[in-house]
């Protein structure tokens, strides 16, 4: 089925699942609407957070799922691939090949304003908030190889470009967002780097953002 068209018979919805009996979405899969968990509800996974299963309402999943299988619902991208849409506050940044289309809110990464212990990573053009999936390790300097792989107030950074003091031959290094224009940072190679690159334009209200990483 189609996450975005949701072609199911009445009565199902179009799910992401593990089809695999891996712990990552892989796949879609028609299944019954058995709850009415609105976005931001709790909400209960049947049989753990990739079955694809959940007693949330049509247009939303069970999200954030904890080892009791209890999680949050939030609410599915419409439109389609190409031109997702969520509600003003949100966007859906594409995961899993395309099999989760999920509306995560914006945020503001000096802040980390992201509900619970969720972190505050980059999108395109914006920041959004997504489960913290770092970990014992996620501190700065740290190796990393995924976006969500840091700790709240840091990001999976390429390791070349972020500093000498990271673990040389890792995919990337956890290194701390900074405010512009004079935010100090923890290694003696790195400055406040202006995030976004200007000459494609700033989006509005992340001028300040800052990444700690070596000068080009």
């Amino acid at each position: 089925c189609d996450v975005f068209r949701q072609d199911c018979r009445l009565g199902q919805k179009c799910a992401a699942w593990a089809d695999d009996g891996g712990t990552a979405w892989n796949a879609t899969k028609c299944v019954d609407v058995t709850g009415d968990g609105a976005p931001g509800e709790p909400c209960t996974a049947i049989g753990g957070g990739v079955s694809g299963i959940d007693d949330c309402a049509f247009g939303a999943m069970c999200w954030d799922v904890d080892p009791s299988d209890h999680g949050t619902c939030i609410a599915l991208c419409t439109g389609a691939p190409e031109a997702p849409q969520c509600l003003p506050g949100f966007h859906c940044p594409l995961v899993s090949e395309g099999v989760l289309n999920l509306c995560f809110a914006d945020c503001d990464p000096l802040l980390q304003d992201c509900p619970a212990d969720d972190l505050c990573i980059p999108g395109p053009d914006y920041f959004t908030c997504t489960s913290d999936a770092s970990g014992d390790l996620g501190k700065t300097n740290d190796p990393c190889e995924f976006a969500d792989a840091c700790d709240p107030g840091l990001m999976c950074l390429d390791t070349a470009a972020a500093s000498s003091a990271c673990q040389q031959g890792s995919t990337g290094c956890c290194q701390p967002f900074c405010k512009l224009p004079n935010s100090p940072c923890p290694n003696p190679d790195q400055q406040c780097r202006q995030f976004f690159d200007p000459m494609n334009g700033i989006p509005p209200g992340y001028e300040s953002v800052g990444i700690c990483a070596i000068p080009t």
